[in-house]
């Protein structure tokens, strides 16, 4: 391994980076959750990154998204079409952020300090955690939902005790901080073995809707309510933004799980294998599903939980809701705790742990009252979906451009832990990225308040990544003794 003591790097012959020396960092801006991965800590190989994915795209939120857009009025090639262009969009910048993680083994926070500064940072990684301490909430009503309708299963009078559904809700709250304070090892166990189970259980729901439905011949001949084009285009445009806003938290934080990859292969097949086909096959069951419901039941049901406590077997009931709870337990884990644990982290690091800004997210995630955010589909799809992808599509775009086109892939670590390195800019904040996020985030908003520019809104993670994306290019361009070119070559294979 080839090293180089001025920068205080080493790196691997396949161009994988690490810390020489952690001599000099500063203590305000370094911690042990926070520090880039050794080389020999990146394990995770092309089938635990998409057993990963497995594990992520398996969700309750997955299901009420596809089923959410048959409820609207789509038919089932026209949702299964909506998913599958939003996850292939998506799956670009997922890949791409994902490439500093892996090849310097650094989290989301520290990343965004690149862009935005070692202090500038805090305000991309604090937006993304209000966004993961939102879905960690919407996580863990849906999980403590199925286990009280598990217990009221077996347990019929368990269905009118008033406290039931808080303490099942604080349950599976407790559930999730045992994984989280485990640490990111424990995460992975319980991704790889409970991603075949997710398939199975998600196969066997399929199974019941062809029966009860007599085939998919019933289901899939269900027509769109949409009697002309530009009506189903009025509702397809933000349903696919909705789409990419759904990922669109992961395609940013996605460092804090990419950089335990053992290299740039693995972290893209694993995620090119596990997120679109994935998504694609549980998107189909919930469309499928949901079509079924209106056959069997005569109305649409979007929420698996009360569908399933519809089963007439208790034991059937008892599985299907067990694989909920499984289900939503390994989304949350991953998904929404990781990102703002780090997030806090980043904020206070002499104080504030990975595990310590985990439950730090389950307090916040309750407190954001999830059951609101999911009253209906569409305060669900058009309100939460699109409302925050608003502000992450910018992140997302001045990463891109800052990492690949201006730095050219080349990043000096030494310097994202320290205070006058190359990344202070102005008393630690980039005010070309602050701008360019907040003039992003704006553009989009706009189509809130004049109808005649609704289309801002209805594409807000587009506009605030396109808008975004160019006006940082051109203001770091515009910089005043800013060379794009001096940064570090450390990062230039040899």
């Amino acid at each position: 391994m080839s090293e180089d003591p001025l920068l205080k790097m080493s790196r691997s012959p396949d161009g994988l980076f690490q810390l020489r020396s952690e001599e000099g960092l500063d203590p305000k801006l370094f911690n042990r959750d926070l520090a880039p991965t050794r080389i020999g800590e990146r394990t995770w190989t092309t089938y635990n990154i998409a057993a990963l994915w497995v594990g992520l795209a398996v969700n309750i939120p997955t299901y009420m998204l596809a089923a959410g857009l048959i409820e609207g009025g789509m038919n089932w090639w026209q949702a299964l079409l909506t998913i599958t262009l939003g996850n292939l969009i998506v799956l670009v910048p997922m890949v791409l952020n994902a490439h500093a993680g892996t090849r310097f083994g650094i989290p989301f926070p520290v990343l965004a300090r690149v862009s935005f500064g070692v202090r500038g940072s805090n305000i991309a990684s604090l937006l993304r955690s209000a966004v993961a301490c939102g879905w960690f909430g919407i996580q863990t009503w849906i999980g403590g939902s199925a286990i009280q309708a598990l217990l009221s299963s077996l347990y019929p009078p368990w269905a009118d005790f008033s406290l039931g559904p808080a303490l099942c809700f604080a349950a599976f709250w407790l559930v999730n901080i045992y994984i989280i304070v485990r640490g990111s090892e424990s995460i992975r166990f319980l991704e790889d073995w409970a991603a075949p189970f997710l398939i199975v259980s998600g196969l066997a729901l399929l199974a019941w809707a062809l029966y009860r439905a007599g085939g998919l011949g019933p289901i899939l001949s269900r027509p769109s309510r949409f009697e002309s084009f530009g009506e189903f285009f009025r509702f397809f445009v933000p349903s696919l933004t909705a789409m990419v806003g759904f990922w669109a938290t992961l395609a940013l934080n996605i460092p804090d799980l990419m950089r335990y990859a053992r290299g740039q292969r693995e972290q893209m097949l694993g995620q090119l294998l596990g997120l679109p086909t994935t998504m694609v096959l549980y998107a189909f069951i919930g469309v499928a599903v949901t079509s079924a419901t209106m056959i069997v039941f005569g109305e649409a049901i979007w929420d698996p939980v009360q569908l399933l406590s519809r089963f007439e077997s208790p034991l059937l009931i008892a599985v299907a809701l067990f694989a909920v709870a499984v289900a939503t337990l390994t989304t949350n884990v991953a998904a929404n705790v990781v990102a703002p644990a780090n997030g806090f982290a980043n904020l206070w690091p002499e104080k504030m742990t990975f595990a310590r800004g985990g439950i730090l997210t389950g307090v916040i995630g309750i407190a954001m009252m999830p059951w609101k955010l999911l009253e209906d589909y569409g305060t669900y799809i058009f309100g939460w979906l699109i409302g925050y992808s608003g502000f992450l599509g910018p992140i997302a775009g001045i990463f891109v451009v800052d990492y690949f086109l201006i730095r050219k892939r080349n990043l000096s670590l030494y310097d994202l832990y320290r205070r006058g390195g190359i990344y202070e800019y102005s008393s630690g904040v980039n005010w070309s990225a602050v701008g360019a996020l907040f003039a992003g985030a704006a553009t989009a908003f706009i189509g809130l308040l004049v109808p005649s520019l609704r289309a801002l809104y209805d594409y807000a993670w587009f506009v605030g990544f396109g808008v975004a994306s160019v006006l940082y290019y051109y203001l770091m361009a515009a910089e005043p003794g800013l060379d794009l070119d001096a940064v570090p070559v450390e990062g230039t294979e040899a």
